[in-house]
């Protein structure tokens, strides 16, 4: 019988890796965003109660494998996983997709959280926000000063002093030129998140002499394993499942 995989997702990475899993595999989506429709593993949206409550699913569901692939941002997560993992005495890998490296002639500002944001867009009036959801939990704090433009995966109505863009990656240079002219964008705030899908707007940035607000990435825990891109996971895997059959 083939180990049972746990792929904890999220990202265009995790997803990749989820359409090379068959049953009795589970992919694990918080919630955010659409579901894929087209994988012929199971796929489990909603959380699991922290990392106690994880720990038993892996062992109800006689999970073999956790294979952690959530966005690099996704610290809570990421440490319940690592902390259930241990408890279950479950293997737990994890992919850490590279961060992206400033380039010559990149301005970025480098913050922590938040308010380290928010003082570091004090000197600008048109930022674009490319954070994912936290900035839509702020649109009451926008400064008379400022008009923020707000890029995530959620519609949104937005305000008077602040427009949402519900878009999907990956985005172009052209298309990133485009938004940034018509929006009269002078500064970029980025979560480091590595990958091909959304770095154009950082080259497009660098092209037009605009700052970046780069939030640094948090700390996560240890992996018993690491793969830093999905194709080298998706080897792993395979070969674990293969061993897994001759057994």
């Amino acid at each position: 019988m083939t180990a049972r995989i746990l792929l904890l997702g999220g990202t265009g990475d995790a997803l990749a890796i989820a359409r090379t899993l068959g049953a009795p595999h589970i992919y694990s989506l918080a919630g955010l965003g659409r579901v894929p429709a087209d994988l012929a593993c199971a796929v489990r949206v909603g959380g699991f109660g922290g990392a106690l409550g994880l720990a038993r699913f892996l062992a109800e569901e006689d999970i073999a494998l956790v294979l952690d692939a959530t966005h690099p941002y996704a610290a809570q997560i990421s440490a319940n996983a690592a902390r259930a993992c241990e408890a279950a005495h479950v293997p737990y890998w994890a992919l850490r997709r590279a961060p992206w490296q400033p380039q010559p002639g990149d301005d970025w500002r480098m913050v922590n959280g938040w308010a380290g944001v928010i003082e570091a867009l004090a000197p600008f009036a048109r930022p674009l926000f490319t954070l994912g959801r936290e900035p839509l939990a702020h649109l009451d704090e926008v400064p008379e000063r400022q008009h923020w433009t707000i890029r995530c995966l959620d519609a949104h109505p937005g305000h008077a002093r602040a427009r949402v863009i519900d878009a999907r990656g990956p985005f172009t240079p052209e298309g990133e030129r485009k938004l940034f002219t018509e929006a009269c964008i002078d500064v970029v705030v980025s979560k480091n998140s590595g990958g091909a899908a959304t770095e154009a707007k950082l080259a497009v940035a660098r092209e037009m002499g605009l700052p970046v607000v780069m939030m640094r990435r948090p700390p996560l825990p240890d992996a018993q394993r690491e793969f830093a891109s999905a194709q080298q996971a998706i080897d792993a895997l395979a070969n674990d499942i293969q061993r897994s059959l001759n057994a």
